[in-house]
């Protein structure tokens, strides 16, 4: 495989639009009824730090942060497309969103995925993530696994 080459950008991004609609239809057959409950929380019109991982120019991964309170940041729209899965791009991307985090001097990164995502609370298991209560709209959801790491600096 060629090297993964990651681009960090803002919300506007065609390619970032293209995957994130991936993304909603994947979510979208994963979660079901609650589609739509999860949906409300993944706009992405206001978010400004992006990166985006490319294979031979081809976008085939993402993921955001935004942040959450003054000390941390959330992150959203992780993203690898099924083709590129297995290969260590989506911890690629979700160490350069903690740099991105610490550049902009948070301390923590918090996220939150589903019960039936079992890869993705590997990810971020494997990237030193720790599962927490759940946090915000997630609290009393019962499909919710809500995580936070503590960021170096």
């Amino acid at each position: 495989m060629n090297e993964i080459a990651l681009l960090r950008t803002d919300s506007n991004s065609a390619d970032f639009k293209t995957l994130v609609g991936l993304l909603d239809k994947e979510l979208a057959i994963i979660d079901g009824n609650e589609h739509e409950f999860y949906a409300h929380f993944n706009k992405i019109d206001t978010i400004k730090e992006v990166v985006i991982a490319y294979h031979n120019e081809t976008p085939v991964g993402c993921g955001a942060i935004k942040p959450f309170s003054r000390k941390a940041v959330e992150v959203k729209r992780m993203f690898v497309h099924d083709n590129f899965r297995n290969q260590g791009i989506g911890s690629k991307i979700i160490n350069e969103l903690e740099n991105w985090a610490l550049d902009l001097e948070f301390a923590e990164c918090i996220l939150e995925t589903g019960k039936r995502q079992p890869d993705a609370i590997a990810l971020y298991k494997k990237s030193g993530y720790q599962i927490i209560s759940n946090y915000g709209p997630y609290i009393n959801v019962s499909n919710s696994v809500c995580m936070a790491k503590r960021l170096k600096s």
